[in-house]
């Protein structure tokens, strides 16, 4: 098989789909891996690491779109992707279809296999593919959010740690998933103050062992999220329904209550975001003002340590990225159920039911499932 390896092209986007390492993987079984002029080189992996690997660089995009069996990226296919890709061509990467109409609409056009890292699972019932950013994202959450608490950011002055004499800052978590607990696992580090709410009694049960009883572990309600997020410096929205819209979970009247400069970090901004005044922003120009509190809402959080992040990633990945270019991207989702989750669209079909649940109606759009899919195309 010939995988493909564009360079992203995403605001400040600097990861790349595979490490040389990882191409050095596909190499030695028996694939050809080319490469777009400098994908990885600004984050040290060269082109001359690519060849050495047994990749072959390509200087444009579109050759590699107009080649490849299988494209290997990061981040969703911008517009101008979409429209490269083709029937028979199989798409690896993150997608984040139900808050996004457009890509959605064109890569159901397109006619390609797109499979999302972000809706594989595993035996758990976890998200592997997730998770190594999910981590990255939690933990930059906090540093971020430490970062824009300071006054000259825009903050409210406030050290999350404090010092002898003064209260560290009260940091609320949303969420008690991997992004929330590796939240809570930084700002514990800082020294501060940290709250964790869940509708989960079993996973706060875990927070609360994994954390020796220093995070203060809380039921989610309307009225719990109401009252610690107006004694809150720093907010963290860490929730996730796998491959759906995420659900409003701060609305407008909260932040309006907030302190004047608190901070609020919408990890779920990939998905729709879950506080009701979030927008997408980007590392050029990540945060913005309403009611006196800062939203940072980068959608492409892990792409601000885009090496560390690339790597975590390509542990993750590469063991599926074999086997779809191994046997075959149909019959490696027919062998592993686990892959054929991540499947979300397939020649003009959507099978994933929280993006049809979504944007079904506003694109006409009809659910089918995904093994059925590979069966019927």
């Amino acid at each position: 098989m010939l995988i493909g390896v564009p360079k992203e092209i995403k605001n400040h986007e600097y990861r790349v789909g595979l490490t040389p390492a990882a191409v050095k993987e596909f190499v030695s079984h028996g694939h050809q891996v080319v490469v777009e002029n400098n994908a990885g080189a600004a984050i040290g992996f060269d082109n001359d690491q690519y060849i050495a690997a047994g990749a072959s660089i390509e200087s444009a995009a579109e050759s590699i779109f107009a080649t490849a069996d299988m494209i290997v990226k990061v981040k969703e296919p911008q517009p101008d992707e979409c429209k490269m890709l083709r029937e028979g061509q199989t798409l690896y990467t993150y997608l984040h279809l139900a808050p996004d109409p457009l890509q959605t609409e064109l890569l159901v056009a397109s006619g390609a296999t797109c499979i999302a890292y972000e809706t594989v699972t595993d035996n758990r019932g976890a998200l592997p593919l997730l998770a190594p950013m999910s981590e990255v994202a939690g933990r930059m959450a906090v540093q971020a959010g430490a970062h824009f608490l300071e006054k000259a950011q825009g903050g409210s002055g406030t050290l999350l740690g404090g010092v002898p004499g003064v209260a560290p800052g009260k940091v609320l978590i949303i969420g008690g998933g991997v992004v929330g607990t590796n939240a809570a696992k930084m700002a514990l580090g800082m020294g501060a103050d940290v709250t964790m709410l869940d509708r989960s009694l079993g996973r706060l049960r875990e927070i609360d062992d994994i954390f020796n009883g220093q995070v203060k572990t809380v039921f989610s309600t309307v009225d719990a999220i109401e009252y610690y997020s107006a004694k809150a410096d720093l907010v963290v929205g860490a929730v996730l329904i796998p491959g759906a819209a995420a659900p409003k979970l701060l609305t407008r009247e909260h932040i309006k209550n907030m302190k004047e400069g608190s901070v609020v970090v919408d990890v779920a901004i990939d998905q729709g975001g879950c506080f009701e005044t979030s927008k997408a922003t980007t590392h050029q120009d990540p945060v913005y003002i309403v009611d006196g509190v800062v939203h940072y809402c980068v959608a492409n959080m892990p792409g601000g340590v885009a090496r560390t992040s690339t790597m975590a990633l390509n542990n993750a990945t590469l063991p599926f990225g074999l086997a779809l270019a191994n046997k075959g991207p149909k019959q490696a989702m027919l062998d592993d159920a686990h892959l054929l989750n991540g499947l979300n669209v397939h020649k003009g079909i959507v099978t994933y039911k929280a993006v049809v649940d979504a944007l079904g109606s506003q694109l006409n759009l009809e659910y089918q499932e995904p093994a059925q899919a590979l069966a019927q195309k």
